[in-house]
């Protein structure tokens, strides 16, 4: 009776299955589910870990838009003696004869430079009487200073309204500086943000750029000056080799000729 017994324990025992086994009073152990509650669990802790995270990176952009706009103004005010650099005013003349005003008023404001040119100085004179009579060298001579004295006008009244055109905007580029250094040293804490920085960076690029503009123009002026003075001493230069080259022409033409006992005579002489 004992050993039937124990055998059907056995057997029953055999009949459960592995997946389901009971321990204690209806407790189930299911390896399947176990293995899902685990996983739950770790992308659990890797959404807390990034929370943390992007909390701690909240606090930390918190804190330094805090700090600059709350910096001491001591930091500003130690760039506050940078001074302003201001356009030297021009010496007026006196004006004797009533012909400098306007060649002023163009290196001021860039206006006008072409007949403030032509009214300080001397009136460029139409063709001289008799040019046509003049044999071709002579009339090339000619036009070649009165080419000189042309281009020298044109670039002399180009430059004077570059200078003015600067000049008269040398105010208004002051004040956008002034600007500038004002709100880099406000203590604003709208003037402190990356935005309002990087919208101050930009403006000063440009007046970078508009400055380094304004030097290639001067530049290129002061190119234009001395092309104007090469070509007058080139001209000289040639008006010198056609001088020698009519001299010795005019030597050999109306000089008589030496007999060679003459030539020798100067010779041993």
């Amino acid at each position: 009776m004992k050993l039937s017994l124990t055998l059907a324990l056995v057997a029953a025992a055999g009949f459960v299955s592995p997946a389901h086994a009971q321990f204690g009073s209806g407790i189930v152990f299911d390896p399947t589910q176990s293995a899902h509650a685990i996983q739950q669990i770790a992308q659990a802790s890797q959404l807390y870990t990034t929370t943390v995270q992007t909390t701690q990176n909240v606090i930390a952009a918190y804190n330094l838009a805090r700090q600059m706009a709350s910096l001491p103004e001591t930091l500003y005010t130690g760039y506050s003696t940078l001074g302003q650099q201001q356009w030297s005013a021009i010496i007026q003349p006196a004006n004797t004869y009533g012909n400098s005003s306007e060649w002023m008023n163009a290196v001021a404001t860039g206006y006008g430079a072409a007949a403030a040119t032509q009214s300080a100085s001397i009136s460029t004179a139409d063709r001289i009487a008799g040019y046509s009579a003049l044999s071709p060298q002579g009339q090339q001579a000619i036009a070649a200073q009165g080419a000189t004295v042309d281009l020298a006008n044109a670039v002399n009244a180009t430059s004077l309204e570059t200078i003015g055109a600067i000049r008269s905007a040398s105010a208004q580029r002051e004040a956008d500086i002034a600007r500038l250094e004002a709100d880099s040293h406000s203590t604003d804490p709208s003037q402190q943000t990356e935005m309002a920085t990087l919208q101050r960076i930009n403006q000063a690029l440009l007046i970078e750029l508009r400055s380094q503009q304004e030097t290639n123009q001067l530049l290129q002026a002061q190119a234009l000056q001395q092309l104007i003075a090469q070509k007058t001493q080139q001209d000289n230069l040639k008006a010198l080799f056609v001088a020698g080259n009519n001299y010795q022409q005019s030597f050999n033409a109306v000089t008589p000729q030496q007999t060679s006992s003459g030539t020798q005579w100067a010779f041993h002489y």
